[in-house]
């Protein structure tokens, strides 16, 4: 209990609502010796952030097609970007649990159907208006109905109806849904003002976030200042932002260790070392739900053919790829995308491991010949056409002819991923197995890049995913997930070889909390908010 609350005062301190003098008052009254409470003190000082500076980022993301509707975003920098302007009803904070942002506080029904989010008060635009309810309404209404095309769509099929009550807003849901407030801080549902028309004003750039955009260029940069009026205590410390497009890795990490930005995302494994050595640089490293994947759509031949896929799967030395592309900052996939960081990830399910006559047997069944063509580019990840040529080669020690594409980088994910049969993709992951699949494999949403729909395993895993979200016996929910895994493993278009460690690398004139979250990388993308620049 002592612990607890001078770590409680310990924060107060950091967050500058009391004084030095009132810690040591605090700390020594809880039976802290005086020598322990000044190291407490000056630690926390140490962590507190400081005021102003400008924060420059190098993403390893970026499309010239990407605009500022939230509903398009689907790469790390449009999230980040997103992060920085704007915020959600929900997020999840450094400790990796949920907690409220504009939602003032949620609650919902017995049978987890209906769920209510009170609107916090008090809360500004960027050009000086309100936060209201139908603010919060016409934002999700636009992901919403039969012409819509979002991304996120999908997420929110199970969404009836959404009303305002007071200055609560109101998601009725067609069944219950126990991760339903998790599914509402997804970096798509930004809250933007309303036009006042039933739809959400998402051209202007306007949110209310702890930073104001002056200028957007997409596939290159967007830049920030503070906006002084931000309703978040202890958040957006810095003066400006600016978040950079820098897909090239070797681009990405001179200008790390030049100084010309002070943080970076995706490290190439292959540089760790080397990076580590630069005086400036601090390399961090987190364990989370990141997977790189080799989709393959079902809506393209020869993909349709479930022993084509099979033999495939058997193709592929996985062990080589975490050894070889991530250097092991990682661990093995086996072609689902539940990690071992997610509460129900199925450790029953064996192992796939390369086997080249299984490969061939199920080759020989499908009844196909000649080339069969992955598309790649490092846009994807780092050595992702590295890792495409490895899997051609294990693929021919089974008689499979892969022929390996290498694709542009610019425009690869407008272009190539969710359009081309095979490519290269990665996969940030979900903190919840239902959002997850919402997000990537059930039959209603947009970014089911692997197509798998149609068959008597997609049907069964669909209807297995609808029983699991309202599931509150955690009993029953697992096994329900174990099977979900178990089908994807088994008939899905996914080919998952392996998970990667998220790795950074931050200048060290940039501070940061001692705690982080790990949803996202890079303080589950909210590092703009949340870190600041020491001088």
């Amino acid at each position: 209990m002592t612990d607890k609350f001078v770590k409680q005062q310990q924060s107060l301190l950091m967050r500058g609502l009391i004084d030095r003098r009132q810690f040591m008052t605090s700390a020594l009254a809880a039976g802290v010796a005086v020598p322990a409470a000044l190291g407490l003190a000056t630690q926390a000082f140490a962590a507190t952030p400081k005021k102003g500076g400008m924060m420059r980022f190098g993403m390893g993301h970026g499309s010239t097609t990407d605009t500022l509707d939230p509903a398009t975003y689907e790469n790390a920098w449009s999230s980040i970007v997103g992060y920085t302007f704007s915020n959600h009803l929900t997020e999840v904070g450094p400790n990796g649990q949920l907690r409220p942002e504009l939602a003032e506080s949620y609650e919902a029904s017995a049978d987890a159907a209906t769920w209510r989010f009170k609107i916090r008060s008090g809360v500004e635009f960027h050009n000086g208006k309100t936060l209201t309810p139908q603010d919060v309404v016409d934002s999700f209404n636009h992901h919403r109905g039969e012409d819509s095309t979002s991304a996120a769509k999908g997420l929110l099929t199970a969404v009836n109806e959404i009303s305002i009550d007071g200055d609560t807003v109101v998601f009725a849901l067609a069944d219950g849904n126990a991760d339903f407030p998790f599914i509402v801080s997804d970096y798509h549902f930004s809250i933007r003002p309303s036009n006042g028309d039933g739809t959400m004003d998402w051209g202007s750039g306007i949110g209310t976030g702890a930073f104001v955009i002056d200028s957007f260029e997409p596939g290159v940069a967007a830049k920030f200042t503070k906006f002084p009026n931000y309703w978040k205590e202890g958040a957006g410390h810095a003066d400006s932002i600016e978040i950079l497009s820098l897909i090239d890795v070797t681009a990405r990490q001179n200008a790390a260790m030049n100084g010309d930005v002070d943080i970076i995302d995706r490290v190439d494994p292959k540089t760790v070392n080397l990076m580590e050595r630069v005086p400036n640089l601090n390399v961090q490293e987190n364990t989370g739900t990141l997977h790189y994947t080799f989709p393959m759509r079902l809506d393209v031949a020869p993909f349709d053919n479930y022993d084509l896929r099979m033999a495939l799967k058997y193709a592929v030395k996985r062990q080589e790829l975490v050894d070889k592309i991530l250097l092991g900052h990682g661990a093995l996939g086996n072609d689902h995308p539940i990690s071992t960081a997610n509460p129900y990830h199925n450790g029953d399910l064996p192992q796939r491991e390369f086997d080249a006559d299984k490969a061939a047997f199920h080759y020989k069944k499908s009844g196909h010949s000649g080339a069969i063509q992955l598309s790649a580019a490092d846009a994807a990840f780092a050595g992702a056409v590295d890792a495409a040529q490895l899997i051609a080669n294990s693929a021919a020690e089974a008689g499979i002819n892969v022929e390996v594409v290498r694709e542009p980088s610019d425009g690869y994910w407008s272009n190539v991923w969710n359009k081309k049969g095979w490519c290269a993709c990665y996969w940030g992951g979900r903190p919840t197995e239902d959002w997850m699949f919402s997000a990537a494999y059930t039959n209603d949403t947009e970014w089911n890049d692997t197509a798998w729909k149609g068959t008597d395993s997609s049907a069964r895993f669909n209807e297995l995913v609808q029983a699991a979200r309202k599931e509150l016996d955690t009993s029953k929910r697992r096994e329900q997930y174990y099977e979900a895994q178990a089908l994807v493993n088994d008939d899905g278009g996914a080919l998952v070889p392996m998970f990667a460690n998220y790795i950074s690398a931050v200048n060290k004139r940039i501070g940061q909390p001692e705690e982080m979250a790990a949803n996202w990388d890079l303080d589950g993308a909210k590092a703009a908010e949340r870190w600041w620049v020491e001088g």
